[in-house]
C-alpha cells in the first residue's frame, strides 16, 4: 500500500491520500484529543504528540500540526500510524461504523421559511461548486445560515485556521454567491 501526501495552502496541515475510501458518507473532523476517542485511527494520531486536528473526507485524511513542529520528522510516523490502519483493516470508528456517532447541530442559526428558495440556492453552490474545490485542499465548508442577506458558514480541516481562509471566504466564496444568488450581501465564517 502506498499513502500519497500532499500540501494544502494551509502551512500547518498535510493531505494523506491512502487510494481507497475513508468516509463513505460525510466528513468528520476531531479538534482534540478527547473528540477522537471515537475513533481508533484519530486517537491513534493525536498520540503522535505534535498534532492538533484530524480531519475524515472521502478519500483523503487532513492532519494538522502545532506551530513549529518539523513535519520532516512527523509526517512519517504520520504513514506508519495510516499504514497500520489501512493494512490491518481496522475500523474508522469504535463500534465500526459512523452511523451511531451523533454530531450535535448547531442551531445557532435557523433560516427564515420565506427564504427557502434562496437558502436552496446557496447549499446548491456550496454543495456543487465549493465543497468539491475546499475538498481538494483538504478540507470542507458547512453550511450554517442565512440570515439577513449573509450566508454563515464553517470551515474544517485544513481550511479552519488557514492563512488563507478569509480570503477564500472572502474573495472566492463570497463572489460566487453572490454573483448567482443576488440576494446574498455577505459570507462570513460561523
Amino acid at each position: 500500500m502506498f499513502i500519497e501526501t500532499e500540501t494544502t495552502p494551509n502551512p500547518s496541515t498535510l493531505k494523506f491520500l491512502p487510494g481507497r475510501q475513508v468516509m463513505a458518507d460525510g466528513t468528520r473532523e476531531f479538534a482534540d484529543p478527547e473528540a477522537a476517542e471515537i475513533s481508533p485511527l484519530a486517537s491513534a494520531l493525536f498520540s503522535l504528540g505534535d498534532v492538533t486536528n484530524v480531519f475524515y473526507g472521502s478519500s483523503f485524511i487532513s492532519v494538522s500540526a502545532a506551530p513549529g513542529t518539523d513535519w520532516a520528522q512527523l509526517k512519517p510516523q504520520v504513514v506508519a500510524v495510516l499504514l497500520d490502519h489501512f493494512v490491518t483493516e481496522a475500523p474508522l470508528f469504535t463500534g465500526g461504523d459512523a452511523a451511531a456517532i451523533a454530531v450535535p447541530a448547531d442551531d445557532e442559526f435557523e433560516d427564515d421559511p420565506a427564504d427557502a428558495d434562496i437558502v436552496a440556492q446557496i447549499q446548491e453552490l456550496i454543495e456543487t461548486r465549493v465543497r468539491p474545490a475546499v475538498a481538494g485542499d483538504g478540507g470542507d465548508i458547512i453550511y450554517r445560515g442565512f440570515r439577513e442577506g449573509v450566508v454563515y458558514l464553517t470551515m474544517q480541516g485544513a481550511c479552519a485556521g488557514c492563512p488563507s481562509s478569509t480570503a477564500t471566504l472572502k474573495q472566492g466564496i463570497e463572489g460566487l454567491l453572490k454573483h448567482y444568488v443576488p440576494e446574498v450581501s455577505e459570507v462570513r465564517a460561523a
